[in-house]
């Protein structure tokens, strides 16, 4: 594919599957993660991809990037959202700070690099904007109110800019991932007491005492699982698809 892909949160995990995959198909890739050494890293170890460190949370920061990679690389043609923090608990004890935090990064971040892509997208009148969510936005989850909340805001974001911009010739399309072997879900098993090899087989058989249902395709997804459904909707076979949610769960939510 060719063109300009901007990559939120490519340091590790969905968003470093997504820049990796790009790259691999002739795409340009910005790297934007607020870990510098971890963009840096990326950049060295695949050709194509320049690191740009921001932090999505800070308006200033996303624009200076993107000003910085449309003068260096050129024209932005996809942006991906991938950016995402993970605070797990109890609404009752769920901090102001964890809150705004988790905010912070999963939809105002989504909504900065958006804005900031989509005002230079419109003059050009072409453009592809994919949002990495989460199933959690659709579906309860005990003792992740913040992170699901903050992914269904950037859910329900996306589709509305979408509605916006079609006038345009400009997609907006959402992945949401299911459980997916990232340090992040990873960091989440570490806390079983049978260890993480036993915290993933829980994820895969579901948990009936949290209201949970397991992956019907019985396998935790790996983070190109999720890069594909991405790559697609970044596509010219998407051409006509856009404010999809797109599940990538193993069947996980039943599609509830």
């Amino acid at each position: 594919m060719d063109g300009i892909a901007l990559v939120t949160g490519a340091a590790q995990g969905i968003g470093r599957a997504v820049a990796v995959a790009f790259a691999a198909g002739g795409t340009r890739v910005a790297a934007v993660d607020r870990d510098a050494d971890g963009v840096a890293k990326l950049a060295a170890e695949f050709d194509g991809i320049a690191a740009h460190p921001a932090d999505v949370s800070s308006a200033a920061q996303v624009e200076d990037v993107v000003a910085a990679v449309e003068a260096g690389l050129g024209p932005i043609t996809v942006l991906v959202n991938v950016a995402g923090i993970l605070r797990t608990g109890p609404v009752l004890g769920c901090s102001d700070a964890d809150w705004a935090d988790t905010f912070a990064v999963n939809a105002t971040g989504v909504f900065h690099a958006s804005r900031a892509v989509a005002r230079r997208m419109r003059v050009r009148r072409a453009g592809a904007i994919v949002t990495v969510s989460s199933n959690a936005a659709g579906v309860p989850r005990a003792g992740m109110a913040a992170y699901a909340a903050s992914k269904a805001a950037a859910t329900h974001f996306t589709k509305s800019l979408g509605l916006e911009l079609a006038e345009y010739g400009i997609r907006c399309n959402v992945v949401a991932p299911g459980s997916t072997d990232t340090p992040m879900q990873r960091a989440m098993w570490a806390g079983h007491p049978g260890g993480p090899a036993a915290g993933a087989a829980a994820v895969v058989a579901g948990d009936p005492a949290a209201y949970r249902s397991g992956i019907p395709l019985g396998r935790i997804a790996e983070p190109e699982d999720i890069a594909d459904a991405v790559l697609f909707l970044a596509s010219e076979r998407a051409r006509h698809i856009t404010m999809h949610d797109l599940y990538v769960d193993g069947g996980a939510t039943l599609r509830a």
